[in-house]
């Protein structure tokens, strides 16, 4: 209304077909659940890879190397973010997500077909190191589009509860690939699991990229990136990946700190969890690998339970709350869940990994939704492939093979719950310094409903806002000059 000196009319307001917003949402969180369907699968069958690609090494040897396998993605990452990101913001986010969809199917596939080392020798873990930083690169791409094309598809009132299946189609991802592990160790003997069973789970990833793929292929271009096309009149496209990524640097440094703060909060909980406590759960605590599975798996469960409701209430109670609380709370609770953890019995192990399950999706929640709202349309791609992608590279990615190292290095089986008290820490002040962004347009872009009764009812408010504005500047004829009203 400031900027625009005038009340809004129907033209100012963005109203989104439900029909279209299913898509959009629905096909993104596809794509997430097949991204960690394989980190589900690959996490749970970390010492079967290490011995089938790493055999002559000692068993703790073997975890490592094929934990830092697992982190070779993460380091590709930022690369995907550098080449992916601008592409989506001068060509879309639609065509890139559906790039980036195909080239996780591959890669995820192609690990279900590489020889064992005892087949082809060194080739087998080069081959395997190949496919997943093909993985990584375009998961470069992925959860920045994914979270950019769903929170421009989102109306403002609800956009931290429809980001909030983004998350969510993470968690069931991760859940059906342990799952998928957990059954199939407790059917097949050690020798089969060896032998070929560990390669099922990796071949499912073809016909999921398909249908995947297929559902991306449908969607339309967000509004958001419809919007300001013909705002700059297409002008976006002429920018070079290289003059938009120093501008995003330059001139939006702060927001891509504020970025990086929470997603190392957000992803250094994430890997702990999913990445690191299943193999600390048998290689350090020395249970079966079948409890273990089990016991991270009612984690995920609860997690997708939990985390639309979560994402609800950031919509209600905002953004910075959510995080401030939960990252106080991972603080003090980091140590006694992994003490929980560690002891005997059933209920106390359970307890301490609901626990830190609960600070996870208190962390999931509402970052599909937080994240790209710290930039405007015309960069907000590009910047969520530097920040996040940086971020969970350095921090999130190499969380189980720095932990692992630590507690071997160190002796002490608590290391896990002081780094988890550490990110906790950085979560904690990357708070102070986040904008709230519940309820609000994004940058650069117009104000968004779900209906057209939502479209009536805003711009009546802003009638009723424009005219009070007018009244309280003595009769002016342009509210710029008044004291800014209240925000919807």
């Amino acid at each position: 209304m400031r900027r625009n000196e005038r009340a809004f009319r129907s033209g100012d307001v963005q109203v989104v077909e439900r029909p279209l917003l299913r898509r959009a949402v629905g096909a993104s969180a596809l794509g997430n659940c097949m991204e960690w369907f394989d980190f589900g699968v690959y996490s749970y069958l970390a010492a079967t890879i290490g011995k089938v690609f790493f055999p002559g090494a000692s068993p703790g040897a073997q975890v490592i190397s094929s934990f830092a396998t697992f982190a070779a993605a993460f380091v590709v990452r930022p690369l995907g973010g550098l080449f992916f990101g601008p592409l989506g913001d001068r060509v879309g986010r639609q065509k890139v997500l559906a790039t980036t969809m195909i080239m996780m199917a591959l890669g995820t596939f192609a690990i279900g077909l590489i020889p064992s080392f005892a087949t082809i020798g060194i080739a087998a873990p080069i081959l395997l190191l190949l496919a997943r930083m093909v993985q990584g690169f375009s998961t470069g791409g992925e959860y920045g589009g994914a979270t950019t094309f769903v929170a421009e598809y989102s109306p403002d009132r609800r956009r931290g509860f429809l980001s909030s299946w983004l998350d969510f189609g993470t968690f069931v991802g991760y859940a059906l690939g342990s799952a998928l592990v957990t059954v199939l160790n407790l059917l097949l003997t050690d020798a089969q699991m060896l032998s070929w069973g560990w390669r099922l789970p990796f071949l499912i990833a073809g016909p999921l990229g398909v249908i995947g793929l297929y559902m991306r292929l449908k969607l339309e271009e967000s509004p958001a990136f419809q919007q300001q096309l013909d705002d700059h009149e297409k002008s976006l496209a002429q920018v070079s990946a290289g003059g938009e990524l120093k501008n995003v640097v330059t001139r939006y440094w702060r927001p891509l700190l504020v970025c990086m703060g929470l997603v190392l909060l957000y992803n250094v909980t994430n890997y702990m969890v999913t990445g690191f406590l299943p193999t600390y759960q048998t290689e350090t605590l020395h249970r079966s690998s079948g409890s273990a599975d089990v016991l991270v798996l009612i984690g995920m469960v609860w997690i997708v339970l939990l985390i639309t409701f979560i994402g609800r209430l950031s919509d209600r109670v905002g953004r910075r709350p959510v995080y401030g609380v939960s990252a106080a709370a991972m603080i003090l609770l980091a140590v006694p869940s992994f003490e929980l953890i560690k002891m005997d019995g059933t209920w106390p192990p359970v307890l301490g990994v609901l626990i830190l399950a609960t600070l996870l999706a208190c962390f999931a929640a509402p970052s599909a939704a937080t994240l790209p709202a710290l930039f405007p349309t015309a960069v907000r791609y590009a910047a969520m492939g530097i920040g996040f992608n940086i971020a969970v590279a350095a921090f999130g990615g190499t969380t189980p093979l720095v932990t692992e190292a630590l507690v071997n290095v160190t002796g002490d089986d608590l290391m896990p719950a002081y780094y988890l008290m550490l990110a906790g820490v950085i979560g904690l002040v990357t708070v102070r310094f986040l904008p709230e962004t519940a309820q609000v347009p994004l940058s650069g872009s117009r104000p968004m409903v779900g209906s057209r009764a939502e479209q009536r009812e805003l711009i009546t408010t802003s009638r009723e806002l424009y005219v009070a504005c007018l009244r309280d500047s003595d009769g002016g004829p342009h509210p710029v000059s008044s004291p800014r009203p209240p925000r919807r």
